[in-house]
C-alpha cells in the first residue's frame, strides 16, 4: 500500500522521494551491500559501455512491436468507415467494437460532468474499457494506441538530433501542472456543460482526421509538435495531458508491470536516457531500490524502451503471477 501511495504521488507530479532507511528490506540492504564491495563491477561496467559503443545502439524491438500495433489499430478505424464494415466504429473518444461500446475513460468522464447524468450506452462503453486498460496497464494507451504518441516520438528524435548539434536545448515544466490541467478540464466541463478539452486533444483530433479527413484543428497539432521539437522534449505527454493521467490512475492497480531486478542492475543509467518519463524509474539509480524486485510506478506507458536499452535484463514487463512472459 505504501508504494501504491507513493506510485500516485508521483503520477500526480510529486518528485521521487530518497528512501529512509526503514524503507529497506533486509534482501534489498544486503544487495546494496554486495554491490558497493564488488569492485569487479566498475571494471565489467566500464565494458559494457565500451562494448555498446562499439555495437551501437541495441536493436528496439519493443518500439517496432509498438508502432505495428498503434498503426493498425488506426488503420482499422479508418479501414472500418471507409470500406463500411462495421468492425471498428467511431473514433478513439468513442468506438463501437464488433457491437461492442467502447468508451475513452477522460473523455466519458467529461461528457458526465458536461451533461450531468450518466448515459447507460456511455456507462457500459466506460466499464468495457476500463476493464480492458486495468488489464494491460493504464498508459499503455498512450504508447500503444494513441495516434499523437507516434508522432511526439518522431518529434522526439528530432529535437534529440538538434539537441546533439546545440540547436536545441530541453526545457522542463513542472509535472504538476498536468494534475492541475486535469482538474480545470473537469471544472470547466461541469460549468459550461462542453467538452472543452476534447476540442484541443490531439488524440482525439487525429483520431477523427484519420477517419473522416483533415481539418484546421491539425494546426493545433503542428504547434504542439513544434513546442516539443523547439523547446521542450515530449512536452504534451509528459506535462500536459490529462488522458495521461486518467488511464495512469488505472494503471496503478494493473497486473501488467515493468518489474526491476536489482541483482542485475549496474546502475548505469541506460533505461533512463530513452524513457518519457523517467522519473518512474527513480529506483535504478544506485543506493535507491527499496526491494530486490520492484514495480515501476503507474506513470510508466509500458513502451519497452527501457527493456531494450537495459544491456543487463534487469527490466522486463510481466504479469502479476505469471512472471517475464514477455522477451
Amino acid at each position: 500500500m505504501k508504494a501504491l501511495k507513493k506510485s500516485l504521488a508521483v503520477l500526480l507530479g510529486a518528485d521521487p522521494q530518497k528512501p529512509i532507511p526503514d524503507d529497506f528490506t533486509i534482501e534489498a540492504h544486503a544487495m546494496h551491500a554486495v554491490q558497493r564491495a564488488d569492485k569487479g563491477r566498475i571494471q565489467l561496467l566500464l565494458a559494457e559501455l565500451e562494448e555498446k559503443k562499439t555495437k551501437g545502439k541495441p536493436p528496439e524491438k519493443w518500439r517496432r512491436r509498438r508502432w505495428s500495433v498503434l498503426i493498425l489499430v488506426n488503420l482499422l478505424f479508418v479501414l472500418s468507415y471507409s470500406l463500411d464494415i462495421q468492425v471498428l466504429e467511431g473514433a478513439l473518444t468513442a468506438s463501437r467494437f464488433v457491437g461492442f461500446h467502447m468508451a475513452d475513460l477522460n473523455s466519458a468522464l467529461q461528457v458526465m460532468l458536461a451533461y450531468k447524468q450518466v448515459l447507460i450506452n456511455l456507462l457500459i462503453g466506460t466499464v468495457t474499457v476500463l476493464i480492458f486498460w486495468w488489464v494491460l496497464g493504464g498508459r499503455t494507451f498512450c504508447s500503444w494506441v494513441c495516434p499523437y504518441h507516434l508522432l511526439a516520438e518522431w518529434a522526439e528524435m528530432i529535437h534529440e538530433y538538434l539537441e546533439k548539434k546545440k540547436i536545441v536545448r530541453d526545457h522542463p515544466f513542472d509535472r504538476r501542472v498536468r494534475t492541475l490541467l486535469w482538474l480545470v478540464f473537469a471544472l470547466l466541463a461541469f460549468v459550461t456543460g462542453y467538452t472543452v478539452f476534447e476540442t484541443i486533444s490531439p488524440t482525439g483530433i487525429l483520431s477523427r482526421a484519420l477517419i473522416y479527413g483533415p481539418g484546421i484543428a491539425l494546426v493545433w497539432v503542428l504547434f504542439l509538435l513544434l513546442v516539443e521539437i523547439f523547446y521542450s522534449r515530449r512536452a504534451w505527454c509528459r506535462y500536459a495531458c490529462p488522458i495521461g493521467l486518467t488511464y495512469g490512475v488505472v494503471g496503478a492497480f494493473s497486473p501488467l508491470k515493468v518489474t526491476y531486478y536489482l541483482d542485475a542492475c549496474f546502475h548505469e543509467g541506460e533505461c533512463r536516457k530513452v524513457c518519457e518519463v523517467p522519473h518512474v524509474l527513480d529506483m535504478v539509480i544506485k543506493g535507491r531500490a527499496t526491494d530486490v524486485n520492484m514495480n515501476i510506478g503507474a506513470d510508466c506507458t509500458h513502451c519497452g524502451r527501457c527493456v531494450d536499452a537495459c544491456p543487463t535484463g534487469s527490466l522486463n514487463l510481466k504479469f502479476k503471477g505469471l512472471g517475464d512472459i514477455f522477451q
